[in-house]
Formats: structure tokens, C-alpha cells, sequence
């Protein structure tokens, strides 16, 4: 099975090895037919540190790392 890869923007790195990444979906309503913005944060998986707030990065799923942490930064 595919991994799935999504896009987003850096919103913390404040924690060693971890980003929090805000993902932005657009979807039209099922019944207004209206389109609509939702945003989700995820915990993603840092190894070096190298990430910076504010920078466009792409993430995949793996394996569980911690409670939070099921995606890795690409």
C-alpha cells in the first residue's frame, strides 16, 4: 500500500527531533456545494533539526515513532 504524503507549513520547532505542520485541505460541501477550508496540524518526525517556523516542507507516513509522531519530514 501507498504511503500517503501531504504538504503543509512549519507552525513550531520548538521540540528536539519534532515539527508541528499545519496541512490545509480544500473540499467542496457535499450538499451547498460551497468551498471549504479546514486546516490539521501533525506532529512529524525531525532527525537533524534542520527545520526552521514558517518553511513549506512535505511529510509521509511510517511507522509509529511516539504517541504523537506518524509522520517523518521528506
Amino acid at each position: 500500500m501507498t504511503k500517503k504524503v501531504l504538504k503543509g507549513v512549519i507552525t513550531s520547532a520548538k521540540n528536539n527531533k519534532t515539527i508541528v505542520v499545519e496541512v490545509t485541505r480544500k473540499f467542496k460541501h457535499p450538499f451547498y456545494e460551497k468551498v471549504i477550508k479546514r486546516t490539521k496540524k501533525y506532529h512529524a518526525h525531525d532527525e537533524n533539526n534542520k527545520f526552521k517556523e514558517g518553511e513549506k516542507v512535505s511529510i509521509i507516513e511510517c511507522k509509529p515513532i511516539s504517541k504523537k509522531k506518524t509522520w517523518k519530514v521528506i
